[in-house]
């Protein structure tokens, strides 16, 4: 399928954006875990809640699972009997399809195309968390031709042949109200090992964030981007906003909260709220931010677990007691339903009720259905339902 580079055009310029994450869908695409340096007990139990995921979504919409080549007769098996997963083998470096996958563009006609982000492992060289990760920059260029669009490519050739890379930016870190809103934070985007190592602005500048301000509305065809100061995940992806927030329908926002001031999130919670509050979208309209509870006992990394995990050389190392990033903000909207992390604390009910009132209040009683599914397994690996997955639009 055709390449367009960003000397040639972008989605803006040809009338395509980014729809939001409520709006109608073809199917999900998910990646099969399998670093034993990143996922405890050989990333058995880390599989079997990938598949409970893709089983919940699975009851909406399509999924299609990409294996490596070692783990396809077994990944195979396990979805024998669900006729709505289809396995196919993709080689992968790790399993974060939101991330290293396509995010697609849509125009007014239906027509659909990708965009093919740069991708260097959340900070590259700088702070990086493994490498290599050729297989997972492939990706999405794989994702866009299975599903037959053409992709958009920010690089520029001409100008400098030897940094070509002119934007790199993972799906984690960007919310979209599908109205010309985006939402992302300081943390991710302004960070050392992202866009300050891709041109010549200086790490956190207002220049670079001018720079990435108009990345993001050239490639996601938005007006207006939101900046969040922090996100609750400084070590791993830097801060991704699909821990701290999520665009419910447009205008309307839930936003992590905690009201113990022991809470290790309590500062980052208040100050998102703070900063959501206040803010305006692309259509002038002041947001409507709804207050999403956190676990009431944070998650922390267990020796055992760390002992079962690998050493590898070019990953980072698992360290026990660091805190995990337990949100129930990391979840995704499907076709008809929401698929909400749970954690087995006394708060796992609440934030499913949470959910569903926000998306009743917003889309009509019945309209979506709040779905709970276990995944403190994939919360040790550093992510949760919304990072292990990427949605593809629906087009013509």
């Amino acid at each position: 399928m055709k390449t367009i580079h960003e000397s040639v055009s972008t989605p803006k310029a040809d009338g395509y954006r980014m729809p939001g994450e409520f709006e109608p869908q073809t199917r999900i695409w998910m990646a099969w875990p399998h670093r034993t340096d990143t996922w405890a007990w050989g990333a058995k139990p880390a599989q079997k809640q990938y598949a409970d995921v893709a089983r919940a979504i699975a009851q909406f919409e399509p999924v299609t699972m990409c294996v490596n080549q070692a783990d396809y007769a077994n990944a195979k098996a396990v979805f024998e009997d669900d006729e709505n997963v289809t396995v196919i083998e993709m080689t992968t470096d790790d399993a974060w399809v939101r991330d290293t996958g396509a995010t697609w563009v849509v125009n007014d006609e239906g027509d659909k195309r990708a965009v093919h982000w740069h991708f260097n492992a959340y900070g590259g060289f700088e702070n990086g968390l493994y490498f290599p990760w050729d297989k997972d920059e492939q990706i999405a260029l794989k994702m866009a031709e299975m599903s037959g669009c053409g992709r958009y490519r920010p690089q520029r050739f001409i100008t400098q042949p030897c940094r070509p890379e002119s934007f790199i930016l993972e799906g984690g870190s960007i919310h979209v109200d599908g109205e010309g809103t985006v939402i992302t934070t300081d943390m991710c985007l302004l960070d050392p090992g992202r866009n300050a190592s891709v041109t010549d602005y200086e790490p956190w500048s207002e220049e670079l964030r001018a720079y990435c301000d108009e990345q993001l509305k050239k490639y996601l065809g938005v007006e207006k981007v939101i900046w969040v100061k922090d996100g609750i995940d400084p070590e791993e992806t830097n801060g991704h906003i699909d821990d701290v927030a999520q665009i419910v329908a447009p205008g309307k926002v839930l936003c992590i909260w905690s009201d113990d001031p022991d809470y290790p999130f309590y500062n980052e919670c208040h100050a998102a709220y703070e900063t959501l509050s206040n803010a305006v979208d692309a259509k002038g309209r002041k947001l409507e931010v709804t207050k999403l509870c956190m676990p009431v006992k944070p998650l922390y990394m267990d020796q055992a677990s760390c002992d079962s995990i690998d050493t590898e050389e070019y990953a980072e190392p698992r360290v026990a007691d660091e805190p995990l990033i337990a949100s129930y903000m990391n979840f995704l909207i499907v076709t008809g339903g929401v698929i909400v992390p749970q954690y087995g604390d006394e708060n796992d009910e609440l934030a499913v009720q949470q959910i569903q009132a926000a998306f009743d209040e917003a889309w009509g009683e019945g309209v979506y259905k709040a779905v709970g599914v276990k995944t403190d397994q994939v919360v040790f690996g550093g992510g949760n339902i919304h990072c292990i997955t990427q949605q593809e639009p629906a087009g013509k």
